[in-house]
């Protein structure tokens, strides 16, 4: 299992269970072995990003809940002693679609369920970004960015000198425009939007693209030592410096997006009291406009750097 397990034999007779690698409460058997929610995540991710690791010591070193960040190669390796697979981690697109499934079917559950409507928009919303949108940052690798830029799996990487600010930029200009045509493929993927004229679809994408790829980047930005982890590589801040004009069914348009907002907001209000309910709804609402203004100074900012448009035609056309 991946993100999940069953759970621990004894939990409802009062007996406490420990996780097999390092001795924490463990919460169920994930990966086929009895562990907590710490290891259960660390071997996940270890095996998911193909970490090297290797014992400083003698390859002898203990692993206790105290001690189990001191050595990740003999946590690994007891993580394999105590039976946990690799072929049971699923992949990330799998595992998102799995993660929506359940947490719709509490909410089904708990609180009702949605609208046939409603739940056939949320389940081809959510398949839509799993095959364009989770899968889009571990692929950045296929981009060759200079090795000293980045450090793969570990800390982070130095200041680029100013020799490596073009090659840097050359890449970054590269995963820009794929982050672009990867949101472009997951709105073809929506048949109310390929219904629109091709003239709307265009004003619209022109207007949200990169809001979109500044939400989904977000989403992977680590707090702790403010990067962005994009599968292998890890991007530091330094790295990188609604009304739509041109649409002619305005009205269609409108609707579209009440009807998309109406169905977050009793998406939201069903999750019960820990969403917020309504505030929760107003809050990304105001996201929304930030965004909108983020995206104009991005674009102002795009315009003064010379011979960008040469190596990010895409964008060019995006902000145009």
């Amino acid at each position: 299992m991946s993100g999940g397990g069953g759970p621990c034999p004894g939990a409802g007779d009062g007996e406490a269970r420990s996780c097999a690698v390092c001795g924490d409460h463990a919460t169920g058997y994930h990966f086929h072995a009895l562990t907590c929610e710490g290891c259960k995540g660390f071997f996940r991710r270890t095996i998911s990003k193909g970490m090297n690791l290797t014992c400083p010591f003698t390859h002898c070193c203990v692993v206790t809940k105290s001690k189990r960040r001191q050595c990740p190669a003999c946590r690994l390796q007891k993580c394999l002693d105590a039976g946990m697979r690799k072929d049971m981690i699923l992949s990330a697109e799998m595992l998102a679609v799995r993660r929506a499934r359940r947490a719709q079917q509490r909410v089904q559950k708990e609180f009702g369920r949605l609208s046939k409507e409603q739940e056939g928009m949320i389940q081809l919303l959510l398949e839509a970004h799993a095959r364009h949108v989770v899968p889009m940052f571990p692929k950045f690798v296929q981009f060759r960015p200079p090795d000293h830029l980045f450090v793969h799996n570990a800390s982070l990487a130095p200041p680029a000198s100013p020799p490596s600010i073009f090659p840097l930029l050359t890449h970054l200009a590269d995963i820009s425009t794929f982050m672009v045509q990867q949101i472009i493929k997951f709105t073809k993927d929506l048949p109310p939007f390929r219904s629109l004229p091709m003239e709307d679809q265009i004003s619209l994408l022109k207007g949200a693209a990169l809001e979109m790829a500044e939400i989904e980047l977000n989403l992977v930005f680590c707090a702790q030592d403010h990067s962005f982890l994009c599968g292998p590589l890890r991007y530091t801040l330094q790295d990188a410096i609604h009304d739509r004009p041109g649409v002619t069914q305005r009205e269609r348009i409108d609707r579209l997006q009440e009807e998309t907002a109406l169905t977050l907001q009793c998406s939201i209000q069903r999750r019960g009291p820990w969403a917020q309910g309504r505030l929760l709804y107003a809050k990304l609402l105001g996201l929304l406009t930030e965004l909108r203004s983020i995206n104009v100074e991005y674009g102002r900012q795009l315009q003064h750097i010379q011979g960008l448009w040469v190596m990010m035609p895409l964008l060019q056309e995006i902000c145009s």
